[in-house]
């Protein structure tokens, strides 16, 4: 097979703001059909590449090059129009060009029956555009517009909404609906998962792996990466590197790299030094011709640069006051709102327990009543029936996802909350904040001025002086790049207390829950374990270990009473060496046995890339690298088995 043709080359790109060198020498190229992640830590660079491929921004230096005709579409993080559409209507602009012709046709229609017209001319033009609408699949319009709709969440009852009056959160799966059904040659994708839950991120991967274009996508969701991508950019420091493989696999080879360069750096200084120490020593002495060689040695040796690092979140979580072995406890409730025309039930509970060092996750697709369970445990929200307690010596901490403990101080700095929240010298604040990356005039900066990952960080500055033992989370991993979600699920393991958290993020549910309770359709069912654990229970995922996958035997090596294959495809030559003609039977039955072989062989990467992504979220990097050698080997048989599948094919074609 002929290798996939480029269809979009970057080369030499640079990017600056005013004197800050945001990156510069980016250079890699996109390929047809294949799916790849750009990944780095917020500010590196990252939606600016994608705006800068969408032609919504310029670059300093370097060159874009794509193939004639490119149809690129690129989806931005929040999408942020005004439309008179409905939803339906908003959608289907996705198909534009196709229904230009559709209209086109219909006035060619009307134009038949008029008397005076060239009949044959319109009768040609409209062969012609019946022809384009039907490759463009356009009397498929309708059907891929609703199953794209139903996929992002979108019910059938919503199609003739205005959209207008939607959310931001669903005005952006409007646009991602749009993207999908423009169906481009290039897909741009920033942050596609934000504003999915559970069930729309899992539609979306399936579509995704059965789409037949490109993406080139930005997420913080690892799961979805691992999912749906084969190959990773890194952005970091301003330059970028490309590795051939999924963000499982990326892992442990980007830590092999950089041990690598560190050695590397560590070995040249070394050598450095010493021949600095002999040039100090001779320089002036009787091997003073020897120390001047070595010291032009040293003039022209390229110095290598000291590999670097992102600076990382410190704390921790101390739960300083132990609880009582019951942490909560409640009756039925019934969680909801009052609203002047009667209560709004969002969910019916049965009686909840949580005991002391339960991690719980709450999973729910968006609007099942998650956020208002959580806040009716925090007390901010009556409860319309039951009641709950907390048991002996509980101090709970509650995260909002909108972080509402910052609200009303958008006057105030990082530095004024915090010592606002603990009194606290100055000094010691800075210290604190520093601990959260907060430097220099950062501390200064305006609550309404900061990003989003930076009032994360700082909302979780404001929980840790809390000094809880029963933290309450509303998607705590919001706007945090992959650095800092795995800094705070490392925070949350050690953490000695108990955690009840929401979160869409499938990697870090998996890494934190002990047990989950499923919010779906106003009730509640429970399910011990995590994430995957809880897939396993459906049968959507395959049960596999995380460790080494050990050695199988190959299903299609043959033993000494199966025929062996000979130089000449058409021949058998049984287990006692005497040739035997092939005949159309035969060749039906070992294609069989082929097929067989290459079901199982496909079974069981599915299986590997499953145990991979188990490894990956239990970071156990020997797992991981024995599971890739395992995977390649299991590919390489796939592909042996294929060929044979082939030859076997032509044999059969021929005796037909």
């Amino acid at each position: 097979m002929p290798p996939a043709v480029p269809l979009l080359s970057v080369t030499d790109l640079t990017k600056t703001f005013i004197t800050d060198t945001v990156f510069k020498g980016v250079s890699f190229q996109v390929r047809e059909r294949e799916k790849v992640a750009l990944v780095g830590q917020n500010g590196a660079g990252k939606s600016t590449i994608l705006r800068i491929i969408a032609g919504l921004e310029h670059a300093n230096g370097g060159e874009i090059a794509t193939q004639p005709g490119l149809r690129i579409t690129y989806l931005p993080q929040e999408a942020r129009f005004t439309s008179d559409n409905t939803l339906r209507e908003e959608a289907k602009l996705a198909f534009a060009p196709v229904l230009a012709v559709q209209a086109r046709m219909r006035e060619l229609e009307q134009q038949m029956g008029d008397e005076d017209v060239d009949l044959e001319a319109l009768m040609d033009e409209y062969d012609r555009l019946s022809i384009r609408f039907e490759s463009a699949a356009g009397y498929d319009i309708e059907h891929r517009t609703d199953e794209i709709l139903q996929g992002l969440g979108f019910s059938q009852e919503m199609f003739d909404d205005p959209v207008a009056r939607l959310s931001g959160g669903q005005k952006t799966r409007v646009a991602l609906a749009k993207a999908l059904l423009a169906d481009p040659d290039l897909l741009l994708l920033d942050e596609p998962t934000n504003h999915l839950d559970l069930e729309m991120l899992e539609w979306l991967e399936e579509f995704l792996a059965k789409w037949n274009g490109a993406c080139l996508i930005v997420s913080h969701d690892r799961y979805f990466l691992d999912r749906t991508t084969s190959r990773t950019l890194d952005l970091a420091f301003g330059t970028l590197e490309d590795y051939p493989a999924s963000y499982a696999k990326y892992l442990p080879m980007r830590e092999e790299r950089r041990v690598r360069r560190i050695k590397e750096y560590e070995e040249q200084q070394e050598y450095i030094a010493r021949q600095e120490e002999f040039i100090r020593k001779y320089g002036n002495g009787q091997r003073y011709r020897e120390a001047r060689g070595r010291q032009k040695k040293l003039d022209r040796l390229e110095r290598l640069d000291r590999p670097q690092d992102y600076e990382e979140m410190h704390f921790r979580l101390p739960a300083n006051l132990r609880s009582g072995r019951m942490v909560l406890t409640s009756s039925k409730m019934d969680i909801g709102y009052r609203d002047p025309e009667g209560p709004a039930i969002y969910v019916h509970t049965p009686e909840l327990q949580i005991e002391r060092g339960d991690r719980v996750g709450l999973l729910g697709p968006n609007g099942a009543g998650k956020t208002t369970l959580i806040k009716s445990l925090v007390g901010q929200l009556p409860l319309l029936k039951g009641e709950y307690t907390y048991g002996t010596n509980v101090k709970p901490g509650y995260y909002a996802q909108s972080h509402e403990q910052l609200r009303g101080k958008g006057d105030g700095t990082p530095l004024s909350v915090i010592m606002e929240t603990q009194i606290m010298s100055e000094e010691f604040a800075r210290t604190y904040l520093g601990r959260f990356l907060f430097s220099g005039d950062d501390v200064y900066k305006h609550i309404n001025d900061l990003s989003g990952g930076e009032r994360s960080r700082l909302a979780l500055g404001v929980l840790l002086l809390e000094q809880a033992n029963f933290l309450i989370l509303d998607e705590p991993t919001n706007h945090l790049d992959i650095q800092a979600r795995e800094t705070l699920e490392q925070m949350l393991s050690e953490f000695d207390g108990t955690i009840l958290f929401v979160s869409h993020d499938r990697f870090f549910m998996d890494k934190i829950a002990t047990k989950l309770w499923i919010v779906e359709e106003g009730e509640m069912t429970f399910s011990l374990g995590n994430y995957t654990d809880y897939q396993r229970q459906l049968g959507r995922r395959a049960v596999v270990a995380s460790g080494p996958v050990p050695e199988e035997k190959s299903t299609t090596r043959i033993d000494a009473t199966e025929t062996l294959p000979s130089a000449d495809p058409s021949i058998e030559v049984t287990a006692k060496g005497k040739p035997k003609k092939r005949t159309n039977t035969d060749v039906q039955k070992r294609l069989a046995k082929v097929e067989r072989s290459i079901a199982q062989l496909e079974g069981k990467l599915n299986e590997l890339n499953d145990a991979m992504t188990v490894a990956t979220i239990d970071q156990d990097i020997d797992a991981i690298a024995t599971l890739g050698v395992e995977f390649e080997r299991v590919q390489t048989e796939l592909d042996a088995v294929y060929s044979e599948w082939e030859e076997l094919s032509a044999l059969e074609l021929e005796a037909v």
